[in-house]
């Protein structure tokens, strides 16, 4: 549960923070079934969503998940000359499959994930566009080999439920692992264009969906169904975190012994700090993204809760000076403000 400390906000009340909570546990949930919840009106409800969007504190987007294509993620480390850095950042962003892009801490380095769909897409990307930009000094890819489940997905705001509305709220649908045996799932074009208006907003009406794939809006909701079943279609929340209080976010790089990496990946996931961890390839093996109140607290979550772990043999901290993209959206300082087409 969290502190009381870690629920203020000059702009979010208690129940703005239910409903981003509930809409990080069913991203779909009707305005009538929260509100019910919740015991506010429907009305209510839309209105409080509305507002979280228009003020750029909020975004709800269906996101794509590779993996059971047959494909990695890649978590990139790309060093620039330093006065390169800010555009190298800026031009990386529009790159679609590019996402959360971050100028880190020493001023000269962009992280972002790499999400590409075809080998050919990713040997472009990986061997050609990004090392071959003249302001590029090196590039480091970590293949994503296991992403942990988190305890409960940030910004954690379930302590403001009761028992009995947690539980009418049902457990927040996890992305299931991809199958090895199977054959890599294949996407049809009407697939595509219900993907595309998901990625613009995770809430499009399935009338506005069917009208975009020829189906009917029974047919939309069912092979929606299908691809969150499968892992394909999942859905993700981008928040502007400044706006909420939180002024530090990075990354903590770990090498652990090969033996205590399951271990240790398991227990960051715990840890209310961290909104990702994963395993990778490269010179660290243990990769996980921090969001922390202010620098004392990143100290804090340094030396105390990462110090209390046995196995892991070294790490690299590096907060982000400044975030260009997140998942799907676009950063205007400390406000989401454009929505990638």
């Amino acid at each position: 549960m969290l502190s009381p400390s870690a629920l203020e906000s000059s702009v979010l009340d208690v129940l703005d923070r239910q409903i981003m909570h509930a809409l990080v546990v069913d991203a779909r949930i009707s305005f009538a079934k929260l509100g019910g919840v919740l015991g506010v009106s429907e009305q209510t409800v839309a209105r409080r969503y509305r507002s979280l969007r228009q003020r750029g504190i909020m975004h709800v987007s269906g996101q794509l998940n590779i993996v059971p294509l047959g494909h990695a993620r890649w978590i990139l480390r790309i060093r620039s000359t330093p006065s390169a850095a800010l555009r190298l950042g800026e031009s990386l962003a529009r790159i679609p499959e590019l996402s959360w892009v971050s100028l880190l801490s020493t001023g000269s380095e962009v992280m972002c994930v790499s999400r590409a769909r075809t080998a050919e897409r990713r040997d472009a990307l990986l061997l050609k566009l990004i090392p071959q930009a003249p302001q590029v000094v090196e590039l480091l890819a970590h293949e994503v080999m296991h992403a942990y489940p988190l305890y409960e997905e940030w910004p954690r705001f379930s302590g403001l439920f009761t028992a009995e509305q947690l539980e009418a709220l049902g457990p927040r649908r996890a992305v299931p692992p991809a199958p090895e045996s199977d054959a890599p799932i294949a996407l049809s074009a009407q697939d595509e264009a219900m993907l595309a208006i998901l990625a613009r907003d995770g809430r499009a009406p399935y009338a506005q969906l069917a009208a975009a794939t020829g189906w009917s809006a029974t047919r939309v909701a069912r092979r929606m169904g299908e691809l969150l079943e499968s892992g394909v279609l999942y859905f993700d929340l981008d928040f502007a975190l400044e706006r909420m209080g939180y002024s530090v976010r990075g990354a903590v790089w770990l090498r652990t012994r090969p033996a205590d990496l399951a271990t240790v990946g398991a227990a960051l996931a715990t840890h209310p700090e961290v909104t990702y961890v994963a395993a990778t390839t490269g010179p660290t093996n243990l990769t996980a993204a921090l969001v922390c109140r202010d620098t004392a607290h990143l100290y804090r979550y340094v030396t105390e809760s990462l110090g209390a772990l046995d196995g892991i043999v070294g790490l690299e901290v590096t907060p982000a000076l400044r975030v260009f993209k997140q998942a799907q959206t676009f950063l205007d300082t400390d406000r989401i403000a454009v929505v990638r087409a």
